[in-house]
């Protein structure tokens, strides 16, 4: 890989990187603001999709329409991962929002000018499932060529406020524009934010990798999957061993996939993310709206305990963007997840709404520090050649396996009532935290510094 990207991007200097901190970090700053404004693009463009597809529609039409890019996200996310390793992260990331501005801009257009139908609708949703499953691996790969190894985690707070940001920000803009010139606005609107993104991401420049991690990028990698990645890598320069070698994205992805299953930190760090966001994910999207049914807290009570939850998350990543460093990561990612757990848990005892609010404070607190440092873990424990493919599997189980965890919740709990089913949850986050702390290696997992 380092073949493919050093000819078209201007590389970043090691010295800069390890003596600039990445909150003051230009190049840095410049990857935030364009993964910002991209990011509030999107939540633009799904407050516009969904207007567009209720008008334009029955409710169950528009149910489709909205839900018709998770299976093209879901089935090629691996495959993205491949690509993001093999074209590089950065030219991934230019290629897919240029993409994504363009198809949003021509629906914009077409809506000004007729009234299409739902099919366009589906099709641009389809078109965006497709890119979102190149653009998520490489997104997540990104950061770890843009800044050094000891500034991880700081990134990742820095990113966690990015997105923190995007999601305050881009629905009350998306709602104001749909009010102000409908569907077609917002999605005009959208597409100029993505478009943002573009000029803010080729003027980034790409850190040249240290010798361990050229040696890894190129093939050299050790581990048992280690002969295996240098015929697939060398393969990518036209020859492996002296010998030319056809290597095929097939290969690459199951070499990927044989390197996470045997890595003494990601294998076990990628089941305890699993476990833990399929307990996560259905009590705080449909299980908190049936809570607060259940409770007469009203919609206003749940936005109460969703805000509780999103400044917690928000300190969280303002902490990692501060501290920089969390000495014994592993450890606190462990006991993170850990108290997470109980706080789920904790919630469906709480009768009353501040005190609940208070409980979701401490859960998005927990959720948002083990989150960034399960991502920062990711991407200081792999070798660069297979950041895509590693992000592409952490966020397949994030993005696509998760979300199945909302019917069962809704359905467990019209069946048992939501006690049984966030106790239930909690377990759940709780087992995946015992994963992670029954595995030496993970538990004891450092960030560089």
């Amino acid at each position: 890989m380092t073949s493919t990207t050093s000819t078209t991007n201007v590389p970043l200097s090691l010295a800069h990187v390890v003596d600039t901190p990445a909150h003051r970090d230009g190049n840095v700053l410049r990857w935030l603001a364009a993964y910002t404004a991209s990011m509030t693009g999107d939540s633009v463009y799904y407050i516009a999709l969904s207007w567009a597809a209720v008008q334009s529609g029955t409710p169950a039409q528009a149910g489709v329409v909205m839900s018709v890019s998770a299976l093209p996200r879901a089935l090629l996310m691996l495959g993205g991962g491949v690509i993001a390793d093999r074209l590089g992260p950065r030219r991934v990331v230019i290629g897919s929002d240029a993409v994504r501005c363009a198809a949003v801009l021509a629906v914009a257009a077409l809506l000004f000018l007729a009234a299409p139908g739902l099919w366009v609708l589906a099709l641009l949703a389809l078109v965006f499932g497709i890119v979102d499953a190149v653009f998520m691996p490489a997104v997540g790969a990104l950061p770890a060529r843009v800044t050094s190894r000891g500034q991880l985690a700081r990134v990742q707070g820095m990113r966690g406020l990015g997105i923190r940001f995007a999601s305050v920000v881009g629905g009350p803009l998306g709602g104001l524009a749909v009010a102000v010139g409908g569907a077609a606005a917002a999605f005009a609107f959208a597409g100029v934010l993505i478009a943002i993104s573009v000029p803010l991401l080729v003027s980034v420049r790409i850190r040249e990798l240290p010798a361990d991690d050229r040696e890894a990028d190129g093939g050299t990698v050790g581990g048992e999957g280690g002969a295996e990645v240098a015929g697939v890598m060398g393969a990518r320069d036209g020859k492996a061993g002296g010998k030319a070698v056809v290597g095929g994205a097939w290969d690459d992805l199951c070499v990927g996939l044989r390197y996470i299953r045997r890595h003494p930190v990601l294998a076990p760090l990628m089941l305890a993310i699993a476990l833990g966001d399929l307990g996560f994910v259905g009590p705080l999207n449909v299980g908190l709206t049936l809570l607060a049914e259940e409770r007469g807290w009203g919609a206003a009570g749940m936005g109460w305990v969703l805000g509780g939850f999103g400044v917690g998350a928000g300190c969280a990543s303002l902490l990692l963007a501060v501290r920089g460093r969390v000495p014994h990561a592993g450890h606190v990612m462990v006991y993170a997840c850990l108290g997470g757990a109980v706080a789920i848990g904790a919630l469906a005892f709480v009768p009353g709404v501040v005190a609940a609010a208070g409980v979701a404070l401490l859960i998005g607190l927990l959720a948002g520090l083990s989150g960034a440092l399960c991502g920062a873990l990711l991407q200081t424990q792999a070798d660069p050649a297979y950041l895509g493919r590693v992000t592409a599997v952490a966020s397949l189980v994030s993005l696509g396996f998760a979300p199945l965890s909302m019917p069962l919740s809704a359905a467990a709990i019209g069946a048992w009532g939501t006690v049984p089913v966030f106790v239930t949850s909690a377990a759940v986050c709780g087992l995946g935290a015992l994963v992670a702390l029954c595995a030496r290696n993970l538990r004891r997992a450092e960030l560089p510094t």
